[in-house]
């Protein structure tokens, strides 16, 4: 029998007749059924949130660490349990499920590093003759209870990387997993109580995303963090109000192959970063830009190399990409390829779609203003085109809405610093692809990629509170 799962609200688990279904993408079968949370629930988790943050905003620095130490050490205990839960919710590769595990542990760790670090700065006043005898001292406070949405791509390790920054700033937490994959978020909360985070200040709400904006909009939420689509990332921001907001969005990035790059090192990386996860992945490289000299050489590298990588059962550890989310996001993504197509694109391998399942896909040929070009694709699709001079490249890089993170391969250090200088994202890998993070580093767009930034470190920095305290040295003396 399926096993129904409750979700949490303020450490208590609840119940409810509204139930959620999440199936296995690779075949369909339905493998776990999730009450959902009502209105009320909401209400509830809120309440909780505010009256647990007067908690956690008092604990000290070494028991936010402890507890974060504590987390990672469930999850190490329950590795498999996790992986297995990222296969069957999502329909991630095995392989890939492992990445995501190992990552999501060290969010966590550093995180635990991070909450030692919390601290502030001698601020010096008497730069002029009026702060003469003053002194400036600045803390940062926890800002309150935090909301996080997370998505359904990387569900677990893009939880940690909300859930533990807001563990090691002092603040009361409630996550929103995406609807198709609330399992790994359930299992999370799971750990995270038993890491001995107070029970008031964690609630994990399923349901559906409009109701969901209920919590987006409420101004007893101080910080809401979402990682998911442009489209509901702005009109989420459009509804929180006067909150604090960190946005991580879509991207359709990037890399550029200049005649003086590794070229059998870049084919190998460009087939890694567009096809990990079956492309579904907001760094996921989508636009591959080649120095003309070596194009020709280098595509046939680049597709003789795409069309080894292993299709299949995700289960299977040596699978390379599995299926996509649901048949919906394949058929979508099937669709703006065919648009291309009948646009005068040319097909250079892949384009096959049955059910969940899309073949990795190259195409040539295609103009900056297809689709396939101009939006974010989030699937297993790449393009290819040849340009003359490096300046042509970073104007065709810039050509986008998005400014997540770019790939340059090149050995020129002048080349290097233009890129770095003039290709507008936030993050700039160089001889390397998009799709390289480590969980540390500070992650984030511009333009329509989002605003502020990830990273335990930055994200703690967005949810504290920067207070100044000035003292007049002179003005208590008799």
């Amino acid at each position: 029998m399926t096993k129904r799962h409750p979700f949490l609200i303020g450490g208590q688990w609840r119940t409810s007749d509204d139930v959620l279904h999440v199936r296995f993408p690779y075949t369909g079968e339905v493998v776990a059924e999730v009450c959902q949370a009502t209105d009320a629930d909401l209400e509830d988790a809120i309440q909780a949130a505010v009256r647990g943050f007067e908690i956690t905003r008092k604990l000290p620095a070494h028991e936010r660490a402890r507890i974060l130490n504590n987390l990672r050490d469930e999850m190490e205990k329950r590795t498999g349990e996790l992986i297995d839960t990222l296969v069957m919710e999502g329909g991630k590769a095995r392989k890939v499920a492992e990445g995501e595990t190992a990552r999501a542990k060290e969010t966590v760790r550093v995180a635990a590093e991070e909450a030692k670090r919390v601290g502030g700065e001698i601020v010096p006043i008497d730069w002029t003759p009026a702060g003469e005898n003053r002194m400036g001292i600045v803390r940062h406070f926890p800002l309150g209870p935090v909301l996080g949405i997370a998505p359904f791509n990387y569900p677990l390790n893009l939880a940690c990387h909300k859930l533990a920054p807001a563990i090691a700033a002092g603040n009361a937490f409630i996550l929103k997993p995406a609807s198709a994959t609330p399992l790994s978020g359930l299992l999370l909360a799971e750990m995270t109580l038993e890491a001995g985070y107070p029970l008031e200040a964690l609630s994990v709400v399923v349901c559906p995303g409009r109701r969901a904006e209920r919590l987006v909009a409420d101004a007893r939420i101080k910080f809401f963090t979402f990682t998911g689509s442009s489209e509901v990332g702005w009109h989420l921001k459009n509804v929180a109000g006067r909150k604090r907001v960190g946005l991580e969005l879509g991207g359709n990035a990037a890399a550029i192959v200049h005649e003086d790059a590794n070229i059998e090192y870049a084919v190998g990386r460009i087939a890694v970063g567009g096809f990990t996860n079956a492309g579904q992945n907001c760094i996921s490289v989508q636009r591959v830009l080649i120095h003309r000299p070596i194009y020709n050489h280098t595509l046939e590298a680049l597709l003789d190399r795409v069309s080894r990588l292993r299709v299949g059962d995700p289960r299977d550890p040596e699978t390379d990409v599995g299926p996509m989310i649901d048949a919906r996001a394949a058929q979508d993504a099937f669709e703006m390829v065919q648009e291309a197509v009948a646009g005068g694109a040319t097909l250079l391998l892949g384009g096959q779609c049955e059910g969940a399942m899309f073949a990795p896909t190259v195409v040539g040929n295609a103009t900056p203003e297809m689709r396939v070009n101009r939006e974010e694709i989030f699937a297993p699709v790449i393009t290819v085109a040849p340009y003359d001079e490096f300046d042509e490249a970073i104007r065709l890089a810039n050509d986008t809405d998005y400014g997540l993170q770019s790939g340059v391969f090149t050995q020129n250090v002048n080349r290097i610093l233009r890129a770095f200088e003039e290709v507008q994202v936030g993050g700039l890998q160089v001889n390397d692809v998009s799709t390289f993070r480590v969980d540390q580093m500070p992650y984030g767009g511009v333009k329509g990629s989002g605003i502020g930034r990830e990273g335990p470190r930055y994200a703690i920095e967005e949810m504290t509170e920067t207070k100044l305290m000035v003292i007049n040295l002179g003005g208590g003396s008799t």
